[in-house]
C-alpha cells in the first residue's frame, strides 16, 4: 500500500498545482516560522523553509511523503517578500519595471516511516517590461496579487507584465515545481505513472 501524501501548505496555488498529478492528498497547514536567518542567502532560505514545513506536519503521520515548499523572488541579491498591500505591491513593481528578477522555489519531501528529507531548489528568471504606472495600477485592481512574491502572477493577467521567462520548469513560478517533485517523490519510491 502507498504511502498517503501529505501537502505541508496554506498555499492555493501549491494545492491546485499538486493536483495535476492525480494523486490523492491532503493538505496541512504548517506552523513555520519564515523569518529569514541573519545572513542567509535567499536560496538557502527557500531550501530550510521547505525542509521545515514538510517535517513540521511529519510528526502527524504514520506513513506519509509529506510535500514542503516555499519561494523567494531575489532582485540585485536581495529577497523581495509577498506585498500584502496595494502600496507595496506598487512600489515593488515600480521597483521591477524593465528588470530580470529571479524566482527561487523549493520543494521538500519528508518520508514519515524514515525521517528522510529530500529537497531542491528550482530558479527561474522573469524579465519584466517597461510598463507604466498606469498600466501596474491597471493590473493590481484586475488581480490583487497581494500574496505572491515579487506581486505579480504569470498564471493569470501578471503575464501582461513580463517580457521573458526563463526555467526548466514553469510551474516552479507558481509555486510548485512539479518537475522537482517527480524526481523526489521517486526517490522516495512513489512512481507517479504506476
Amino acid at each position: 500500500m502507498a504511502p498517503n501524501l501529505v501537502l505541508a501548505s496554506t498555499s492555493p496555488y501549491r494545492r491546485a498545482l499538486l493536483a495535476r498529478l492525480r494523486l490523492p492528498f491532503e493538505v496541512v497547514a504548517p506552523e513555520v516560522d519564515e523569518s529569514p536567518r541573519p545572513g542567509e542567502a535567499p536560496r538557502a532560505l527557500v531550501e530550510r523553509l521547505a525542509r521545515a514545513k514538510a517535517q513540521a506536519v511529519a510528526g502527524r503521520f504514520n506513513d506519509a511523503l509529506v510535500i514542503g515548499s516555499d519561494q523567494v523572488a531575489v532582485a540585485n541579491g536581495l529577497p523581495v517578500s509577498k506585498p500584502g498591500t496595494h502600496e507595496r505591491a506598487s512600489a515593488q513593481l515600480r521597483s521591477m519595471r524593465g528588470q530580470t528578477i529571479d524566482f527561487l522555489t523549493a520543494v521538500a519531501v519528508h518520508a514519515t516511516a524514515t525521517g528522510i528529507t529530500h529537497s531542491r531548489v528550482v530558479p527561474f528568471a522573469v524579465t519584466f517590461r517597461d510598463y507604466t504606472d498606469a498600466e501596474i495600477e491597471a493590473y493590481l485592481l484586475a488581480e490583487r496579487p497581494y500574496d505572491c512574491a515579487g506581486a505579480a502572477k504569470a498564471e493569470g493577467l501578471g503575464i501582461a507584465l513580463i517580457r521573458r521567462m526563463d526555467g526548466d520548469d514553469p510551474n516552479a513560478l507558481i509555486g510548485l515545481p512539479l518537475i522537482a517533485l517527480v524526481d523526489l517523490l521517486a526517490l522516495h519510491g512513489l512512481q507517479i505513472l504506476k
